[in-house]
């Protein structure tokens, strides 16, 4: 399977990422992407950009022939759907992901992290989970796939995951794996780079789908037209709430 757009990737606005974007996505076409989503942090985390980072994101152009999308990494910051960033700069994005981190919510109990998961997959401004597989986050991985079913959302694997970011993912992720394939779920494959040379790196994530049998038609990302036609879908359904 190949996958024409990276969905999660960091550049130095995010503070702890060392590329800026034109050398991001000199990275990208070294791998032959078509494309990836500039994914910052939401701007709870302290040291992240400013809302008005997010607004201005149109002026980004095609660089090096490779598509910017505009995106996020939100933080969960309570159990009840909400996040750090406004609707109305939300709607304007290309792929909204939300994700636990620990200085906006605190691990707690499996059924604590699992009903903060499901209000985030409610929440109609979300696209989609990023590295829903964390240890440090234990969840009712069947309950939060048959809530990603129900609303239409998108889990990732977080290529990331397996290597330093949040080491023990790997039994997680995989189960997830399956239990996305049993119920059908929508699922991204992200680098979750934080350097130039990330971008597009998918080893990980990619071996876990194939060896799981996660069908093509369900990996958002795995051609431009399915990615544009996932980010307009979500993007006509955020712009709809008043």
């Amino acid at each position: 399977m190949k996958i024409d757009v990276d969905t999660h990737v960091h550049s130095i606005a995010s503070g702890h990422a060392y590329s800026t974007i034109d050398e991001l996505a000199r990275g990208a076409k070294k791998r032959r992407l078509k494309g990836f989503v500039l994914s910052e942090h939401g701007p709870a985390l302290q040291g992240f950009p400013h809302p008005y980072y997010f607004t201005n994101l149109k002026i980004l152009p095609d660089i090096h022939g490779v598509r910017i999308f505009h995106g996020v990494e939100l933080n969960v910051m309570d159990d009840c759907g909400g996040v750090d960033l406004n609707p109305k700069v939300l709607r304007h994005l290309d792929f909204v992901m939300v994700g636990f981190h620990e200085a906006c919510f605190p691990p707690q109990s499996t059924g604590e992290n699992t009903k903060a998961l499901i209000a985030m997959l409610a929440n109609p401004f979300v696209d989609g989970i990023s590295h829903p597989g964390n240890p440090v986050y234990p969840l009712d991985y069947e309950e939060v796939v048959k809530a990603a079913a129900r609303y239409g959302k998108v889990l990732e694997i977080n290529n990331s995951s397996f290597k330093v970011s949040r080491r023990g993912s790997e039994p997680n992720c995989r189960l997830i794996a399956k239990l996305i394939r049993q119920y059908g779920v929508l699922t991204s494959c992200g680098s979750d780079a934080h350097y130039q040379a990330d971008v597009g790196n998918f080893q990980y994530a990619l071996k876990l789908i194939t060896e799981e049998n996660i069908h093509q038609d369900q990996v958002v990302n795995s051609s431009f037209a399915k990615f544009i036609e996932y980010s307009e879908k979500r993007k006509t359904a955020r712009r709809a709430i008043s």
